[in-house]
């Protein structure tokens, strides 16, 4: 077989076991979250359905399968049935570019694993990341209902300014390894993880992560207690979980970020492989996640705009130029 034949061979293997593995977190996710927010609040979580309620997704999944999908009368059709369709695949599209070890050499091929592999592949993953939003845009402007379009409006408003805040914290470990390339920002630190230089820019990544997510404290653009379920509301059956596949791809996503620019990535002891110690790290960030649900209130929507502008900004550009100023000088701390 010629070059590109293995090539495109190699590429659909290695979309296909992403999406496995995706489609597998997502699927359990749910569970999981349950089943320790269940224990935080004393109760069991799911039991019924499978060993300590194991097959319950699957049963979700195939409930929302065969429910009613309604649409509204006045609703825009294209968009409303696009929306979900939109957020999932530029979600997926983003996690394409997550390498989840170093490059491996097979029978004479240089194979590297991810998907795709960019010289500036954070770029690429932040642009797909913003393009996520546009299927919550059109979720709430396509329903016309008031409460969808409020939710799609925090939407934006949440997005602009927190992956702002996002893309300028992980500046700093691009300027200490010099390079866009994440294979090249984990090989950066192999003598010290950019947590214990950068822990300023982490703290303001890690509370980014989880308003970009729109995730408790900062899942505004779905607030039920305000707006029912936000940009969801006229939403059913798969179209409404095809909404939360993107949420949950996101999520994904950008713990692996945090794996890989400030926890070493895949590098850890010889005695595990390195696409081990990359989900061992990574699982801690799942798990914060589903802490932070059943630990904090939600933030009232002033708060989450002062946090972003007033606070975070000024903290990350303040951390950029020192971080600059300490590589121009040679400060003893980032050699």
């Amino acid at each position: 077989m010629s070059d590109a034949v293995i090539g495109a061979l190699i590429f659909l293997v290695k979309f296909f076991l992403l999406f496995a593995i995706i489609s597998v977190f997502v699927l359990y996710a749910t569970w999981y979250e349950r089943k320790v927010i269940g224990h935080m609040q004393q109760r069991i979580g799911p039991k019924r359905v499978g060993w300590h309620g194991l097959l319950q997704p699957v049963a979700d999944m195939i409930k929302a399968f065969f429910k009613e999908d309604s649409i509204p009368r006045d609703a825009d059709k294209l968009f409303f049935w696009s929306a979900p369709v939109i957020g999932t695949v530029f979600a997926m599209m983003a996690a394409l570019a997550i390498p989840f070890g170093p490059p491996l050499v097979l029978f004479g091929r240089h194979i590297t694993l991810d998907v795709v592999h960019l010289p500036s592949g954070i770029l690429y993953m932040l642009a797909m990341l913003s393009l996520v939003s546009f299927g919550v845009i059109f979720a709430g402007l396509s329903t016309k209902s008031k409460y969808p379009i409020i939710g799609a409006q925090r939407e934006v408003a949440q997005v602009i300014s927190y992956e702002l805040i996002l893309a300028t914290a992980l500046l700093n470990p691009v300027i200490m390894a010099g390079s866009l390339d994440l294979t090249k920002i984990v090989d950066a630190q192999s003598h010290l993880w950019f947590i214990f230089y950068q822990p300023v820019a982490f703290v303001c990544f890690l509370i980014s992560m989880f308003a970009v997510s729109a995730r408790v404290p900062f899942d505004l653009p779905e607030a039920e207690n305000e707006l029912v379920a936000g940009f969801m509301t006229e939403f059913t059956g798969m179209k409404f979980s095809l909404f939360y596949f993107a949420q949950y791809v996101v999520i994904f996503t950008v713990s692996m970020l945090a794996v890989i620019f400030f926890f070493g990535g895949w590098l850890g002891p010889s005695f595990l492989p390195p696409v081990a110690w990359l989900f061992i790290k990574w699982a801690f960030f799942i798990f914060l996640y589903t802490w932070s649900w059943g630990t904090f209130p939600r933030y009232r929507y002033d708060q989450l705009m002062n946090i972003s502008w007033l606070i975070l900004l000024p903290i990350v550009i303040i951390n950029i130029l020192w971080t600059g100023f300490a590589i121009q000088f040679g400060l003893p701390y980032l050699h």
